[in-house]
Protein backbone atom coordinates (compact mmCIF):
# COMPACT_ATOMS: atom_id res chain seq x y z
CA UNK A 1 0.00 0.00 0.00
CA UNK A 2 1.24 3.28 -0.94
CA UNK A 3 1.89 6.18 1.83
CA UNK A 4 -0.93 8.61 -0.35
CA UNK A 5 -3.25 5.31 -0.16
CA UNK A 6 -2.23 4.88 3.91
CA UNK A 7 -3.12 8.31 4.53
CA UNK A 8 -6.58 7.89 2.50
CA UNK A 9 -7.49 4.80 4.24
CA UNK A 10 -5.70 4.55 7.77
CA UNK A 11 -9.06 5.42 9.27
CA UNK A 12 -10.21 0.95 7.99
CA UNK A 13 -6.69 0.27 10.41
CA UNK A 14 -8.67 -2.51 12.59
CA UNK A 15 -11.83 -0.57 12.31
CA UNK A 16 -15.29 -1.68 10.83
CA UNK A 17 -16.73 0.95 8.36
CA UNK A 18 -19.62 0.43 6.13
CA UNK A 19 -19.96 0.76 2.53
CA UNK A 20 -22.11 3.59 3.18
CA UNK A 21 -18.58 5.58 4.24
CA UNK A 22 -17.67 5.81 0.57
CA UNK A 23 -15.89 2.56 0.25
CA UNK A 24 -16.92 0.14 -2.95
CA UNK A 25 -16.05 -3.68 -3.51
CA UNK A 26 -13.87 -2.68 -6.13
CA UNK A 27 -11.70 -0.09 -3.92
CA UNK A 28 -11.65 -3.26 -1.51
CA UNK A 29 -9.97 -5.56 -4.30
CA UNK A 30 -7.54 -2.84 -5.03
CA UNK A 31 -6.65 -1.94 -1.55
CA UNK A 32 -6.52 -5.32 0.49
CA UNK A 33 -9.95 -4.22 2.00
CA UNK A 34 -11.46 -6.94 3.84
CA UNK A 35 -15.05 -6.80 2.68
CA UNK A 36 -18.01 -8.75 4.40
CA UNK A 37 -21.28 -8.81 4.71
CA UNK A 38 -22.68 -6.70 8.15
CA UNK A 39 -25.42 -9.51 9.02
CA UNK A 40 -25.11 -13.54 8.85
CA UNK A 41 -28.73 -14.24 7.43
CA UNK A 42 -29.53 -17.68 8.50
CA UNK A 43 -32.86 -20.18 8.79
CA UNK A 44 -34.68 -18.21 12.09
CA UNK A 45 -32.17 -15.41 13.17
CA UNK A 46 -30.00 -12.86 12.18
CA UNK A 47 -26.42 -12.35 13.71
CA UNK A 48 -24.60 -9.05 12.95
CA UNK A 49 -20.79 -8.93 12.37
CA UNK A 50 -20.49 -5.53 14.20
CA UNK A 51 -21.91 -6.84 17.83
CA UNK A 52 -21.97 -10.14 17.59
CA UNK A 53 -25.45 -10.66 18.70
CA UNK A 54 -28.53 -12.81 17.26
CA UNK A 55 -31.74 -11.62 16.87
CA UNK A 56 -34.67 -13.36 15.56
CA UNK A 57 -35.81 -12.90 11.67
CA UNK A 58 -39.53 -11.66 13.10
CA UNK A 59 -38.16 -8.85 14.87
CA UNK A 60 -34.86 -7.86 12.19
CA UNK A 61 -37.78 -7.65 9.49
CA UNK A 62 -37.93 -4.66 7.95
CA UNK A 63 -40.78 -3.76 5.52
CA UNK A 64 -38.69 -4.57 2.01
CA UNK A 65 -37.98 -7.80 3.27
CA UNK A 66 -34.38 -7.15 4.30
CA UNK A 67 -33.02 -7.11 8.02
CA UNK A 68 -31.61 -5.28 10.53
CA UNK A 69 -29.70 -5.70 13.52
CA UNK A 70 -31.74 -4.00 16.67
CA UNK A 71 -28.66 -4.47 18.89
CA UNK A 72 -26.19 -1.86 17.86
CA UNK A 73 -28.53 0.79 16.40
CA UNK A 74 -27.19 3.25 17.80
CA UNK A 75 -23.70 3.14 16.23
CA UNK A 76 -25.57 3.16 12.95
CA UNK A 77 -28.11 1.20 11.83
CA UNK A 78 -26.64 -2.22 9.76
CA UNK A 79 -28.74 -4.31 7.27
CA UNK A 80 -28.49 -6.93 5.34
CA UNK A 81 -27.83 -4.87 2.22
CA UNK A 82 -24.44 -3.61 3.95
CA UNK A 83 -21.07 -4.68 3.85
CA UNK A 84 -18.39 -4.29 6.44
CA UNK A 85 -14.68 -2.99 5.44
CA UNK A 86 -11.67 -3.05 7.22
CA UNK A 87 -7.60 -3.14 6.98
CA UNK A 88 -5.58 -5.50 9.14
CA UNK A 89 -4.29 -3.46 11.77
CA UNK A 90 -0.44 -2.64 10.05
CA UNK A 91 1.53 -0.82 13.14
CA UNK A 92 2.02 2.22 11.22
CA UNK A 93 4.24 3.74 14.52
CA UNK A 94 7.56 4.77 15.37
CA UNK A 95 8.82 4.79 18.75
CA UNK A 96 9.92 8.55 19.83
CA UNK A 97 13.06 8.95 21.55
CA UNK A 98 11.47 9.76 24.48
CA UNK A 99 8.15 7.98 25.11
CA UNK A 100 7.58 8.35 28.81
CA UNK A 101 7.72 11.71 29.66
CA UNK A 102 6.08 11.62 33.32
CA UNK A 103 8.36 12.45 36.33
CA UNK A 104 6.98 11.19 39.08
CA UNK A 105 7.91 8.06 41.06
CA UNK A 106 6.03 4.88 42.12
CA UNK A 107 6.12 3.57 45.22
CA UNK A 108 8.16 0.10 46.39
CA UNK A 109 3.86 -1.32 46.72
CA UNK A 110 3.14 0.29 43.31
CA UNK A 111 6.51 -0.87 41.50
CA UNK A 112 6.30 -4.44 42.32
CA UNK A 113 3.10 -4.48 40.54
CA UNK A 114 4.10 -2.66 37.78
CA UNK A 115 6.67 -5.03 37.22
CA UNK A 116 4.04 -7.44 36.97
CA UNK A 117 2.19 -6.20 34.30
CA UNK A 118 5.36 -5.79 31.90
CA UNK A 119 5.45 -9.75 32.30
CA UNK A 120 2.21 -9.74 31.17
CA UNK A 121 3.43 -7.32 27.96
CA UNK A 122 6.08 -9.61 26.82
CA UNK A 123 3.63 -13.02 27.94
CA UNK A 124 0.72 -11.10 26.22
CA UNK A 125 -1.15 -12.67 28.72
CA UNK A 126 -4.91 -12.16 30.21
CA UNK A 127 -4.65 -10.83 33.66
CA UNK A 128 -6.65 -8.99 36.42
CA UNK A 129 -5.42 -6.56 38.55
CA UNK A 130 -7.40 -5.97 41.69
CA UNK A 131 -6.08 -2.84 43.37
CA UNK A 132 -7.74 -0.60 45.89
CA UNK A 133 -9.26 2.68 44.97
CA UNK A 134 -6.45 5.09 44.97
CA UNK A 135 -3.38 2.74 44.71
CA UNK A 136 -2.54 4.53 41.46
CA UNK A 137 -3.88 2.24 38.73
CA UNK A 138 -3.25 4.42 35.96
CA UNK A 139 0.20 5.05 37.50
CA UNK A 140 1.06 1.80 37.84
CA UNK A 141 0.33 1.01 34.58
CA UNK A 142 2.68 3.42 32.77
CA UNK A 143 6.48 0.90 32.86
CA UNK A 144 3.68 -1.43 30.71
CA UNK A 145 2.39 1.24 28.46
CA UNK A 146 6.05 2.40 27.82
CA UNK A 147 7.23 -1.45 27.20
CA UNK A 148 4.42 -1.83 24.75
CA UNK A 149 4.76 1.83 22.46
CA UNK A 150 8.41 0.88 22.61
CA UNK A 151 7.58 -2.40 20.85
CA UNK A 152 5.32 -0.51 18.25
CA UNK A 153 2.39 -1.71 19.74
CA UNK A 154 -1.24 -0.27 19.15
CA UNK A 155 -2.99 -0.24 22.89
CA UNK A 156 -6.31 0.69 23.70
CA UNK A 157 -7.25 1.77 27.37
CA UNK A 158 -11.42 1.63 27.39
CA UNK A 159 -13.98 2.18 30.77
CA UNK A 160 -17.79 1.72 30.89
CA UNK A 161 -17.81 5.11 32.37
CA UNK A 162 -17.27 8.38 30.21
CA UNK A 163 -16.32 10.15 33.76
CA UNK A 164 -13.39 7.51 33.92
CA UNK A 165 -11.95 8.54 30.02
CA UNK A 166 -12.17 12.02 30.92
CA UNK A 167 -10.53 11.85 33.41
CA UNK A 168 -7.69 9.51 31.77
CA UNK A 169 -7.14 11.19 28.48
CA UNK A 170 -5.75 14.58 30.09
CA UNK A 171 -3.05 12.37 32.48
CA UNK A 172 -1.93 9.97 29.88
CA UNK A 173 -1.01 12.98 27.54
CA UNK A 174 0.78 14.21 29.58
CA UNK A 175 2.54 11.16 30.67
CA UNK A 176 3.52 10.17 26.80
CA UNK A 177 3.25 13.69 24.98
CA UNK A 178 5.36 12.29 22.07
CA UNK A 179 2.73 9.61 21.30
CA UNK A 180 -0.42 9.76 19.68
CA UNK A 181 -3.56 9.22 21.23
CA UNK A 182 -7.48 10.02 20.84
CA UNK A 183 -10.66 10.01 23.50
CA UNK A 184 -13.89 8.60 21.71
CA UNK A 185 -17.18 8.18 23.23
CA UNK A 186 -20.56 9.61 22.99
CA UNK A 187 -20.46 12.81 24.43
CA UNK A 188 -16.89 13.81 22.57
CA UNK A 189 -16.38 15.82 19.71
CA UNK A 190 -13.55 14.53 18.96
CA UNK A 191 -12.90 13.66 15.20
CA UNK A 192 -11.54 9.70 15.11
CA UNK A 193 -8.46 9.39 13.96
CA UNK A 194 -5.49 6.77 13.60
CA UNK A 195 -3.48 6.97 16.79
CA UNK A 196 -1.22 4.53 18.53
CA UNK A 197 -3.46 5.00 21.95
CA UNK A 198 -7.34 4.99 22.12
CA UNK A 199 -9.11 6.09 25.33
CA UNK A 200 -13.02 5.34 24.99
CA UNK A 201 -15.39 4.15 26.37
CA UNK A 202 -16.18 0.51 26.30
CA UNK A 203 -19.04 1.21 23.56
CA UNK A 204 -16.50 2.32 21.19
CA UNK A 205 -14.99 -1.07 21.04
CA UNK A 206 -17.80 -2.02 18.98
CA UNK A 207 -16.31 0.07 16.14
CA UNK A 208 -12.60 -2.32 16.15
CA UNK A 209 -11.77 -5.47 15.07
CA UNK A 210 -8.35 -7.35 15.51
CA UNK A 211 -7.11 -3.63 16.35
CA UNK A 212 -5.19 -3.90 19.92
CA UNK A 213 -2.02 -5.78 20.35
CA UNK A 214 -2.98 -4.46 24.75
CA UNK A 215 -6.53 -3.76 25.77
CA UNK A 216 -6.59 -2.65 29.18
CA UNK A 217 -9.87 -2.50 30.39
CA UNK A 218 -10.25 -0.22 33.23
CA UNK A 219 -13.80 -0.20 36.33
CA UNK A 220 -14.30 -3.96 34.91
CA UNK A 221 -17.05 -4.43 37.06
CA UNK A 222 -18.55 -1.24 36.86
CA UNK A 223 -21.82 -0.84 35.33
CA UNK A 224 -22.69 -1.17 32.21
CA UNK A 225 -20.07 -3.31 31.37
CA UNK A 226 -20.54 -5.94 34.42
CA UNK A 227 -22.14 -8.90 33.23
CA UNK A 228 -22.78 -7.73 29.37
CA UNK A 229 -22.37 -10.23 27.03
CA UNK A 230 -22.40 -7.58 24.35
CA UNK A 231 -19.72 -5.30 25.74
CA UNK A 232 -17.45 -8.78 26.50
CA UNK A 233 -17.72 -9.83 22.64
CA UNK A 234 -16.29 -6.22 21.79
CA UNK A 235 -13.84 -6.58 24.22
CA UNK A 236 -13.05 -9.85 23.02
CA UNK A 237 -13.61 -8.71 18.92
CA UNK A 238 -11.64 -5.89 19.30
CA UNK A 239 -7.83 -7.13 20.35
CA UNK A 240 -5.73 -9.00 18.24
CA UNK A 241 -5.57 -13.41 18.50
CA UNK A 242 -2.30 -12.69 20.10
CA UNK A 243 -2.63 -9.53 22.64
CA UNK A 244 -2.72 -8.27 26.13
CA UNK A 245 -5.83 -7.78 27.99
CA UNK A 246 -5.48 -6.20 31.04
CA UNK A 247 -8.76 -5.72 33.23
CA UNK A 248 -8.51 -3.88 36.10
CA UNK A 249 -10.67 -3.09 39.60
CA UNK A 250 -11.19 -2.17 42.90
CA UNK A 251 -14.22 -4.55 43.66
CA UNK A 252 -13.87 -7.72 41.66
CA UNK A 253 -17.18 -9.73 40.76
CA UNK A 254 -17.84 -13.18 41.69
CA UNK A 255 -17.39 -14.09 38.56
CA UNK A 256 -14.46 -12.65 38.25
CA UNK A 257 -12.93 -14.61 41.54
CA UNK A 258 -14.19 -17.68 40.47
CA UNK A 259 -12.22 -17.71 37.44
CA UNK A 260 -8.99 -17.01 39.29
CA UNK A 261 -9.61 -19.72 41.89
CA UNK A 262 -10.05 -21.88 39.30
CA UNK A 263 -6.88 -20.98 37.57
CA UNK A 264 -8.48 -19.64 34.32
CA UNK A 265 -7.20 -16.12 35.28
CA UNK A 266 -4.02 -14.81 36.22
CA UNK A 267 -4.08 -11.95 39.16
CA UNK A 268 -2.36 -9.58 40.76
CA UNK A 269 -3.26 -8.18 44.05
CA UNK A 270 -2.36 -4.26 45.59
CA UNK A 271 -4.04 -3.51 48.91
CA UNK A 272 -2.23 -0.40 49.70
CA UNK A 273 -3.10 2.70 48.34
CA UNK A 274 -0.09 4.77 46.28
CA UNK A 275 0.64 6.66 49.71
CA UNK A 276 0.74 3.63 51.65
CA UNK A 277 -2.49 4.19 53.94
CA UNK A 278 -5.46 2.25 54.03
CA UNK A 279 -8.98 2.98 53.15
CA UNK A 280 -10.96 4.50 55.01
CA UNK A 281 -13.41 2.55 57.42
CA UNK A 282 -16.80 3.59 57.00
CA UNK A 283 -19.38 4.87 59.63
CA UNK A 284 -22.77 3.18 59.68
CA UNK A 285 -25.66 4.36 61.42
CA UNK A 286 -29.40 4.10 61.44
CA UNK A 287 -31.45 7.02 60.55
CA UNK A 288 -35.10 5.79 60.29
CA UNK A 289 -37.42 8.74 59.75
CA UNK A 290 -34.16 10.92 57.27
CA UNK A 291 -36.75 10.73 54.33
CA UNK A 292 -39.91 12.71 56.65
CA UNK A 293 -37.67 14.94 57.68
CA UNK A 294 -35.70 15.83 54.21
CA UNK A 295 -39.39 16.08 52.85
CA UNK A 296 -39.82 18.50 55.70
CA UNK A 297 -36.90 20.61 54.71
CA UNK A 298 -35.01 19.31 57.92
CA UNK A 299 -31.64 17.34 58.07
CA UNK A 300 -31.63 14.86 60.41
CA UNK A 301 -29.80 15.67 63.72
CA UNK A 302 -26.57 13.63 63.51
CA UNK A 303 -25.94 14.35 59.90
CA UNK A 304 -26.04 18.16 60.72
CA UNK A 305 -23.53 18.27 63.13
CA UNK A 306 -21.73 16.16 61.00
CA UNK A 307 -21.90 18.49 57.69
CA UNK A 308 -21.17 21.51 60.53
CA UNK A 309 -17.62 20.13 61.35
CA UNK A 310 -16.99 19.57 58.20
CA UNK A 311 -17.44 22.94 57.25
CA UNK A 312 -15.69 23.99 60.37
CA UNK A 313 -12.23 21.83 59.23
CA UNK A 314 -13.36 23.41 55.51
CA UNK A 315 -13.11 20.22 54.30
CA UNK A 316 -15.19 20.14 50.84
CA UNK A 317 -17.68 16.64 51.19
CA UNK A 318 -19.89 14.32 48.90
CA UNK A 319 -23.53 13.81 49.52
CA UNK A 320 -24.81 10.66 47.50
CA UNK A 321 -28.78 9.77 47.16
CA UNK A 322 -29.85 7.17 45.47
CA UNK A 323 -32.36 8.73 43.59
CA UNK A 324 -32.45 11.54 41.33
CA UNK A 325 -35.60 12.99 43.06
CA UNK A 326 -34.13 13.36 45.73
CA UNK A 327 -31.07 15.54 44.44
CA UNK A 328 -33.56 18.81 44.88
CA UNK A 329 -34.73 18.52 48.57
CA UNK A 330 -31.55 16.62 49.94
CA UNK A 331 -29.75 20.13 48.55
CA UNK A 332 -32.16 22.63 49.89
CA UNK A 333 -32.43 20.70 53.44
CA UNK A 334 -28.77 20.83 53.29
CA UNK A 335 -28.55 24.73 52.34
CA UNK A 336 -30.89 26.19 55.64
CA UNK A 337 -28.38 24.68 57.45
CA UNK A 338 -24.73 25.43 56.38
CA UNK A 339 -24.03 29.35 55.90
CA UNK A 340 -24.69 31.60 53.16
CA UNK A 341 -21.39 31.76 52.02
CA UNK A 342 -20.74 27.91 51.56
CA UNK A 343 -21.75 27.33 47.74
CA UNK A 344 -22.94 23.65 46.57
CA UNK A 345 -25.01 22.68 43.64
CA UNK A 346 -26.24 18.95 42.56
CA UNK A 347 -25.04 16.69 39.66
CA UNK A 348 -26.39 13.46 38.21
CA UNK A 349 -25.78 11.68 34.94
CA UNK A 350 -27.83 13.22 32.36
CA UNK A 351 -26.63 16.74 33.81
CA UNK A 352 -25.43 18.49 30.69
CA UNK A 353 -23.46 20.64 32.94
CA UNK A 354 -22.27 17.59 34.91
CA UNK A 355 -18.35 18.23 33.22
CA UNK A 356 -18.50 21.96 34.37
CA UNK A 357 -19.77 21.32 37.91
CA UNK A 358 -16.95 18.95 38.35
CA UNK A 359 -14.36 21.03 37.39
CA UNK A 360 -15.62 24.00 39.53
CA UNK A 361 -15.66 21.29 42.63
CA UNK A 362 -12.23 20.31 41.71
CA UNK A 363 -11.35 24.29 41.53
CA UNK A 364 -13.16 24.69 45.07
CA UNK A 365 -15.71 27.13 43.39
CA UNK A 366 -17.91 24.77 44.98
CA UNK A 367 -17.94 23.10 48.37
CA UNK A 368 -20.32 20.25 47.91
CA UNK A 369 -22.18 18.31 45.58
CA UNK A 370 -25.16 16.34 45.90
CA UNK A 371 -25.00 13.24 43.68
CA UNK A 372 -26.27 10.33 42.53
CA UNK A 373 -23.74 7.41 42.34
CA UNK A 374 -22.34 8.96 38.96
CA UNK A 375 -19.67 10.00 41.10
CA UNK A 376 -18.91 6.72 42.75
CA UNK A 377 -15.62 6.70 40.86
CA UNK A 378 -13.32 7.87 38.20
CA UNK A 379 -13.57 11.67 39.81
CA UNK A 380 -10.98 12.39 42.26
CA UNK A 381 -10.93 15.71 44.51
CA UNK A 382 -8.28 16.36 47.43
CA UNK A 383 -9.12 16.75 51.17
CA UNK A 384 -12.88 14.91 50.57
CA UNK A 385 -15.41 13.82 52.82
CA UNK A 386 -18.40 11.68 51.95
CA UNK A 387 -22.08 10.84 53.44
CA UNK A 388 -24.56 7.87 51.60
CA UNK A 389 -27.45 8.97 52.72
CA UNK A 390 -29.64 6.00 51.81
CA UNK A 391 -27.29 3.57 51.94
CA UNK A 392 -29.37 0.75 52.44
CA UNK A 393 -31.35 1.47 49.18
CA UNK A 394 -30.94 -1.13 46.24
CA UNK A 395 -28.71 0.95 44.20
CA UNK A 396 -25.98 0.70 46.62
CA UNK A 397 -24.64 -2.39 45.69
CA UNK A 398 -21.69 -3.59 47.65
CA UNK A 399 -19.20 -2.66 45.01
CA UNK A 400 -20.69 0.93 44.52
CA UNK A 401 -20.30 1.63 48.45
CA UNK A 402 -16.57 1.11 48.23
CA UNK A 403 -16.01 2.79 45.33
CA UNK A 404 -17.93 5.24 47.31
CA UNK A 405 -16.14 5.17 50.24
CA UNK A 406 -12.65 5.43 47.92
CA UNK A 407 -13.54 8.71 46.71
CA UNK A 408 -11.75 9.83 50.34
CA UNK A 409 -8.22 10.26 51.75
CA UNK A 410 -6.83 10.27 47.86
CA UNK A 411 -4.50 12.79 47.98
CA UNK A 412 -0.84 12.18 49.72
CA UNK A 413 -1.74 15.68 51.76
CA UNK A 414 -4.73 14.31 52.99
CA UNK A 415 -4.58 10.88 53.00
CA UNK A 416 -7.54 10.26 55.32
CA UNK A 417 -10.98 11.74 55.84
CA UNK A 418 -14.43 10.45 56.98
CA UNK A 419 -17.28 8.03 54.91
CA UNK A 420 -21.01 7.77 56.72
CA UNK A 421 -23.20 5.21 55.76
CA UNK A 422 -26.68 6.44 56.83
CA UNK A 423 -29.52 4.06 56.54
CA UNK A 424 -33.05 2.88 57.88
CA UNK A 425 -31.72 -0.19 58.68
CA UNK A 426 -28.10 -2.14 57.77
CA UNK A 427 -28.48 -4.78 54.67
CA UNK A 428 -26.19 -7.40 53.77
CA UNK A 429 -24.62 -4.95 51.06
CA UNK A 430 -23.89 -2.34 54.02
CA UNK A 431 -21.87 -5.35 56.04
CA UNK A 432 -20.35 -6.49 52.66
CA UNK A 433 -19.20 -3.32 51.83
CA UNK A 434 -17.98 -2.75 55.59
CA UNK A 435 -16.35 -6.43 55.07
CA UNK A 436 -14.48 -5.55 52.41
CA UNK A 437 -12.97 -2.93 53.50
CA UNK A 438 -11.88 -4.42 56.35
CA UNK A 439 -10.70 -7.18 54.67
CA UNK A 440 -8.29 -5.00 52.11
CA UNK A 441 -7.12 -2.91 55.43
CA UNK A 442 -5.90 -6.13 56.66
CA UNK A 443 -4.24 -7.62 53.73
CA UNK A 444 -2.84 -4.04 53.23
CA UNK A 445 -1.14 -3.87 57.02
CA UNK A 446 0.45 -7.24 56.29
CA UNK A 447 1.54 -5.89 53.07
CA UNK A 448 3.20 -2.78 54.35
CA UNK A 449 4.95 -4.72 57.41
CA UNK A 450 6.17 -7.11 54.90
CA UNK A 451 7.66 -4.57 53.10
CA UNK A 452 9.27 -2.66 55.58
CA UNK A 453 10.68 -5.94 57.27
CA UNK A 454 12.40 -6.71 54.31
CA UNK A 455 14.11 -3.61 54.17
CA UNK A 456 18.24 -3.66 55.77
CA UNK A 457 18.50 -2.96 59.43
CA UNK A 458 20.55 0.05 60.31
CA UNK A 459 23.66 -0.48 62.20
CA UNK A 460 23.37 1.20 65.78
Amino acid sequence: MTASKTNAYNELFGRWLTGRNGFTPIQANKLKIIAQPALEVSAGKIRCRRCGQKTGKKRALLPHGQYYCPRCLNFGRLTSLDTLYTISEPNFFEPPKQILTWKGQLSPYQQKTAKRLLQTIDQQETFLLWAVTGAGKTEILFPALARAFAQGKRVCLASPRIDVCNELYPRLMSAFSQISLVLLHGQQQQKYRYTQLVICTTHQLIRFVAAFDVLIVDEVDAFPFRNNAWLSYAVQTARKKNSTLLLLTATPTKQLLRQVHKGRLAFGYLPLRYHGYLLPQPQVFCEMAWKKKIAKGEVPARLKRILLTWIKQQKPFLVFVPRITLLAPVYRAICRVLPSKIQGTTVHASDVQRSAKVAKMRLGEYHFLVTTTILERGVTFPRLNVVVLGADDEIFMQSVLVQIAGRVGRSRACPTGDVYFICTMQNTEIKAACKQIAFVNRKGRRMKNEMLSALPKKKI
